[in-house]
């Protein structure tokens, strides 16, 4: 496994204060929401050490908001295993699973008997949603959308069984990656809002899409052989590898170029934002929304960087969930048999 490839990237951020708070509370959470079913799973899932993830990729974070984030990547994490299986070769079942949580990202309610993956995802958005800006409301609900309808993208490429073109690639895996989502909870957690002149730029629209990418490029390559191993086509490694016709190691060297490009990229481009900010009138609170924005996307790609170089995820998966079955210790996701309605309502 290529764990000891080392990108450069910007230098950690700094640490959330609450990282111990952060465990006890997202332990909790996983066993009450069913997450994880048993001490052996619970074992497994600890040692991720998901609120970590959320102390390094969100220093601003703390109290409720670092638990938020703790319980997101949570749930990530734990609902993109439940895909590693059947149900990860069955695009049209996967479509109706993840129909459920979209209608829930859009406001429905969800089922009394919804299984644990659901429960949890409706528990994030509603502590997400509270008290939030209208606009960061509506612009998350597209984000939510867009992560859970790539799943069946993703499975459509496993029956496919070769990797697709760069092009495709990108667009299905800044799905599954769950793209701006992450930089979303960034910015509630650290309690701003951008101006939306600011916001929709085109440096800080550039900025935002290089830090989604850096992202998933670099944990591409760290989770290349488990990936491999599932049937995934949509890895950066293969689709170099594939489209270029190269060997595992000139692929796995093309990745890292693919990523310091975008890292010079959003160094340069963070450079041209004080001028911005003088050109479109912004006042003093308004610009410090702006340098904390800039903040929370330089935390996210070196947080993650660092978690995900030191986390158990990668490097023992083999021994605790081997190749030849099933991604996961618990199967927690299930879906309706068609035609079957959800008892929630809009």
């Amino acid at each position: 496994m290529p764990q000891d490839i080392d990108f450069d990237l910007p230098a950690v951020a700094g640490i959330s204060p609450g990282l111990d708070e952060a465990r006890r509370h997202n332990l909790a959470w996983v066993r009450r929401l069913g997450l994880v079913t048993d001490e052996r799973s619970a074992a497994w899932y600890a040692s991720w050490d998901m609120p970590r993830l959320a102390a390094l990729g969100f220093p601003h974070a703390r109290g409720a908001a670092l638990n938020l984030c703790a319980d997101a990547m949570a749930f990530f994490f734990v609902f993109d295993d439940q895909f590693d299986g059947p149900l990860g070769r069955d695009p049209a079942r996967t479509t109706r699973v993840c129909q459920q949580l979209i209608d829930i990202a859009h406001g429905a309610t969800p089922p009394a008997d919804a299984d644990p993956c659901t429960a949890a995802f409706a528990d994030i958005r509603a502590r997400g949603t509270r008290g939030a800006h209208p606009a960061w409301t509506a612009r998350t609900a597209h984000e939510w959308e867009y992560y859970f309808a790539a799943q069946a993208h993703e499975a459509i490429g496993r029956l496919r069984g070769t990797p697709a073109d760069m092009e495709t690639y990108l667009h299905v895996r800044r799905g599954i990656a769950a793209t701006d989502l992450p930089l979303s909870l960034g910015e509630r957690a650290a309690g701003i809002t951008v101006p939306a002149a600011a916001f929709h730029s085109p440096q800080l629209r550039i900025m935002r899409q290089t830090a989604i990418d850096v992202t998933l490029m670099c944990n591409d390559v760290y989770s290349l052989e488990k990936e491999e191993a599932r049937g995934d086509m949509d890895n950066l490694v293969l689709v170099l590898e594939h489209a270029r016709h190269l060997t595992r190691a000139e692929a796995v060297t093309a990745a890292g170029h693919q990523v310091s490009r975008r890292v010079r990229r959003f160094q340069e481009l963070a450079a041209q934002i004080p001028a911005l900010c003088a050109q479109l009138g912004l006042r003093h609170q308004e610009r410090a929304a702006v340098d904390t924005y800039l903040q929370i996307m330089s935390a996210w790609m070196s947080g993650y960087h660092a978690w995900q170089t030191d986390t158990l995820r990668y490097r023992t998966a083999h021994e605790v969930v081997p190749a030849s079955g099933p991604g996961y210790l618990d199967e927690i996701l299930h879906t309706r048999p068609p035609g079957t309605p959800a008892r929630g309502t809009y």
